[in-house]
């Protein structure tokens, strides 16, 4: 084998050895390409959970909300049910029945009047009402037990005299002005009265004693 046959040989084995050295490196590549794509499907997995991860305790506090909703409905309910048992008692403790009823014809009767904690109260006769001067002033009144009430004559309406209904105490009949006729209530309780002459009109009266 001549020189230059040696070299032509020398070549071609050098430039295969080259060649598959080539091959070899892009193997090495592409295994670590795949490597790499086997990481970024672990990362994009590992985003999916932290995805996931993130709408778990954004519901939680939705149906904390939710709760305390509820919550507030109730205290209102209870609130409204407070007021209106509050009222209803206060309004049935100012006038007696028996007071109510029995003045439910008396024009000038518009609720209980409060003296109590006073040594003496007084009650004009003949004042304006039932349709002249017909009617005692105030028509009830509240006093404390041992209270003096005294019943005023003003001289109007005709003769007036004042009488309870439990036989307790009467006046005389008298249209004199400035008459004056007392009477203490010592014990608690409802007392009725009225004018002898005018009690069909409407002339009527009552004391609450506390």
């Amino acid at each position: 084998m001549t020189d230059l046959t040696r070299r032509d040989t020398l070549r071609t084995v050098g430039l295969a050895t080259l060649g598959l050295a080539s091959l070899a490196g892009c193997a090495g590549s592409a295994g670590e390409g795949d490597t790499g794509d086997g990481s970024g499907s672990g990362s994009g997995g590992s985003s999916g959970s932290t995805a996931h991860e993130t709408v778990t305790p954004t519901g939680t506090p939705a149906d904390s909300d939710g709760g305390s909703g509820s919550g507030s409905d109730d205290g209102s309910d209870a609130d409204d049910g407070s007021d209106a048992d509050g009222s209803d008692s206060g309004e049935s403790g100012t006038t007696p029945g028996e007071v109510s009823g029995y003045l439910s014809d008396v024009g000038n009767f518009s609720g209980v009047v409060d003296e109590t904690g006073r040594g003496s109260v007084t009650v004009t006769v003949g004042a304006d009402g039932n349709g002249g001067n017909l009617a005692f002033d105030p028509a009830a009144v509240r006093v404390s037990a041992g209270t003096e009430v005294t019943w005023k004559w003003n001289g109007l309406g005709g003769s007036h005299n004042v009488v309870a209904e439990d036989g307790s105490f009467e006046s005389e009949l008298t249209t004199d002005e400035g008459h004056t006729f007392s009477h203490t209530f010592e014990e608690s309780g409802a007392y009725t009265y009225y004018c002898q002459p005018h009690r069909a009109l409407g002339m009527k009266g009552a004391v609450v004693v506390e």
